[in-house]
């Protein structure tokens, strides 16, 4: 029995040892990189499809996508950050909706689009904790390229699609988990603003139709911090 206070307190040092420290934890001048899977889920609210100025009822939509996230964070001070998201090209499948004159409902299109953003960051905790939870404001611009209908769709006479570049604000919500010094398990969910005017011809007629993209984009990755 008088080994055990020992036995207590050598087991004490030793698993006290084998904690990571994290006195430089999420401090001024701290640059910390993330990367992982971040996936776009639209939430579009489609305006109607107008063909030659007139109102055709129809809507467009948009699928889901998940690519390589980065994130980019500067540390101002101990908890002040400027982030930045930046991705591989998300690619989209978009859709027709309440069609008419024959067209049927189903795939439109395929276009790939980029939405870098960037953000005031807020960390609540102190520096040196291990669990960081964050909030963030901000702008995003998303650039649309490859935009393309489908072969049917060609074949039934659509034809010149293009999307307007959007400017947005931004909001985030996330968390890191400091493993050690220098490694971070992360995870980060933001809504973006994206509106956007697909203009295109259809039979000869100019046409357009406005479409709220709006994505929730969630991102769960690992980071380095410098």
């Amino acid at each position: 029995m008088k080994l055990a206070p020992l036995a207590l307190a050598t087991l004490a040092s030793v698993s006290l040892s084998l904690l990571p420290s994290f006195a430089s934890a999420h401090k001024a001048g701290d640059f910390i990189l993330r990367a992982g899977a971040a996936t776009v889920d639209p939430s579009e609210d489609s305006g109607s499809v107008f063909v030659g100025g007139s109102d055709t009822g129809m809507e467009v939509g948009a699928d889901s996508n998940t690519q390589l996230g980065l994130t980019f964070t500067y540390m101002l001070a101990d908890h002040w950050g400027i982030g930045l998201l930046a991705a591989t090209p998300f690619e989209h499948t978009l859709s027709l909706k309440k069609s008419v004159l024959g067209l049927g409902d189903g795939t439109l299109a395929d276009m790939k689009h980029l939405p870098p953003t960037v953000t005031l960051q807020y960390y609540f905790n102190k520096p040196a904790s291990a669990f960081q939870p964050y909030v963030g404001a901000g702008i995003n611009y998303t650039t649309f390229f490859d935009e393309e209908f489908s072969s049917t769709r060609k074949n039934q006479g659509f034809s010149s699609l293009d999307l307007d570049d959007s400017w947005g604000w931004a909001a985030e919500v996330g968390v890191d988990y400091q493993i050690n010094d220098k490694w971070v398990v992360n995870g980060t969910l933001w809504y973006l603003d994206i509106d956007t005017t697909a203009e295109f011809r259809f039979g000869g007629s100019k046409s357009k139709v406005d479409v709220d993209i709006d994505p929730w984009v969630y991102m769960l990755g690992v980071g380095y911090k410098f």
